[in-house]
């Protein structure tokens, strides 16, 4: 197979099983962070992959997209971490609107290709922890666009190509102490 291909796989296979894990519905927002360098086998950063980017976009943009769920794309450390969204989801969640353009060396494949595809891209400078859930590929440190409380998902894969996959949903904070009782549907 295909080293594209493989990792078109391996990125669905992870989307559907933390979807279905997380319970993520439409309108939430999905981060996702992303090192092309890393699922390559690289140090992050060094050797982008417009293909990579490309390929594990599409398959995130097919599978979350389908659910209606927003894909959040972090930009890598170059843009400050900023975030590529659909114009829908900065509407909704009334989240401000920066100017850049991510590119290879500056934003990062992953950026890059989210811009490229979505219908009218947004960058935004922050999510103000509102992403109901996170995966991280390659180690790109999601967790500052997550919600306050973030539980560590699991997952059958484990990796993307060479690059370590680690996932999070959110749950609300349980508050009250020792009495108080909580409704087991919110997390």
């Amino acid at each position: 197979m295909d080293f594209l291909e493989e990792i078109r796989g391996e990125t669905v296979k992870a989307a559907e099983e933390l979807i279905k894990t997380a319970g993520l519905k439409k309108g939430d927002i999905l981060v996702v962070g992303c090192s092309s360098s890393e699922i390559c086998g690289e140090r992050i950063g060094s050797t982008s992959s417009a293909e990579v980017g490309e390929t594990v976009f599409d398959a995130l943009n097919m599978v979350a997209g389908g659910e209606g769920i927003f894909i959040a794309a972090q930009c890598c450390e170059h843009l400050n971490r900023a975030l590529i969204v659909e114009e829908e989801c900065a509407m909704y969640y009334g989240l401000e609107r920066v100017n850049v353009v991510p590119a290879l060396k500056a934003g990062g494949s992953f950026a890059t290709a989210a811009f490229n595809a979505m219908k009218s891209p947004r960058a935004v400078e922050g999510l103000r922890s509102q992403a109901a859930a996170g995966m991280d590929i390659g180690d790109t440190l999601i967790g500052m666009h997550l919600k306050n409380v973030a539980v560590p998902v699991r997952l059958e894969i484990s990796n993307i190509g060479k690059a370590h996959l680690v996932c999070a949903r959110t749950r609300a904070k349980y508050i009250g102490g020792e009495r108080a009782q909580y409704d087991k549907d919110l997390g």
